[in-house]
C-alpha cells in the first residue's frame, strides 16, 4: 500500500503480505520493546509534520520568546499561543492560517519557547504586536540552493521543527505527563491522501507518477537502511 499525498508532493508505504494475524492492543508505555516503540511513533509524528509544512508551503520559520522569568507552564503556553495565532490571523485579514507550532524548554532554565512554522510573509511588527509577551523572530529559509522548491523548504523547515518534537521521546517532559501534544497545527488543513495498491513498490509508484504527472526527484528504500527492523517501506518525494 503507498499512501500520496499529491498535494505535499511525496508518498510513502510498506508492503507486507495481504494476510497479517491481527496484533493485541498494547496500552502506552507497555511495549515489548520501549526503544523500537519511541523510534517508530517519532517517525510516524515526523511524517506527519512533514507532509502538513509540505501540503501548506510552511517555509518560514519563527520563534516566540517570553520576557523576564519566562514561562514555565505547558497549559499557559498554549493558552498564550492560541491567542497569538488568533491575533495574528486578525491582523492578516481574517482568513484561515495554515501553521504548526512546536514548544521546546530553554536549557538555561528561563522555561518555554515556541517555534513555528507559517506559508506566507508576515511583517515582524505584526508578529511583535501579536505576540506581545516578550521576543520574536521569523525567517523565510532562504539560505538553500538555486531553484529549490516552496515543497523543498517546507521540507526543510518540517525537519527543523521535527528535531524539537522527537526530543521529547522518550522523555518524561512536563507535556507528556499532562497529556499534551508535542507539537499544535491549524485545523482544516490536513493534506489529502490517495491509497494505491500494487504487486509491487514499482507498480504503486506507477499509479502515483500518473497522477503526479512526473516521476519523483527523490526516491528512498528501506532496504538502504541495514538495521531496519519494520516491514519494507519505501518513500517518494516530487518537486
Amino acid at each position: 500500500m503507498l499512501n500520496l499525498y499529491p498535494t505535499a508532493g511525496e508518498a510513502g508505504g510498506s508492503f507486507v503480505p495481504s494476510y497479517r494475524p491481527a496484533s493485541a492492543w498494547v496500552p502506552p508505555g507497555a511495549a515489548a520493546d520501549p526503544d523500537r516503540s519511541r523510534v517508530e511513533a517519532g517517525r510516524r509524528a515526523k511524517k506527519k509534520l512533514r507532509t502538513y509544512c509540505a501540503h501548506s508551503r510552511l517555509n518560514r520559520l519563527g520563534t516566540l520568546t517570553y520576557r523576564g522569568s519566562g514561562c514555565h507552564d505547558p497549559a499557559q503556553l498554549r493558552l498564550d499561543v492560541a491567542e497569538f495565532f488568533r491575533k495574528l490571523r486578525a491582523s492578516l485579514g481574517g482568513d484561515p492560517l495554515p501553521y504548526v507550532w512546536v514548544p521546546e524548554w530553554h536549557k538555561s532554565g528561563h522555561g518555554l519557547h515556541v517555534h513555528f512554522a507559517v506559508g506566507q510573509f508576515v511583517p515582524r511588527s505584526m508578529i511583535n504586536e501579536a505576540w506581545g509577551r516578550g521576543f520574536v523572530h521569523i525567517k523565510r529559509l532562504s539560505d538553500l540552493s538555486v531553484g529549490t522548491t516552496t515543497w523543498q523548504e517546507a521540507r526543510v523547515a518540517a525537519g527543523y521543527l521535527s528535531k524539537y518534537v522527537t526530543k521529547t521521546f522518550g522523555s518524561d517532559s512536563a507535556e507528556r505527563l499532562l497529556g499534551l501534544h508535542r507539537y499544535e497545527v491549524a485545523q482544516g488543513f490536513q493534506p489529502p491522501v490517495i491509497r494505491l495498491s500494487g504487486r509491487t513498490s514499482y507498480e504503486a509508484l506507477a499509479k502515483a507518477v500518473e497522477i503526479m504527472g512526473f516521476a519523483p526527484s527523490v526516491s528512498w528504500s528501506s532496504d538502504e537502511a541495514e538495521e531496519w527492523k519494520a516491514p519494507p517501506a519505501v518513500w517518494f518525494a516530487w518537486g
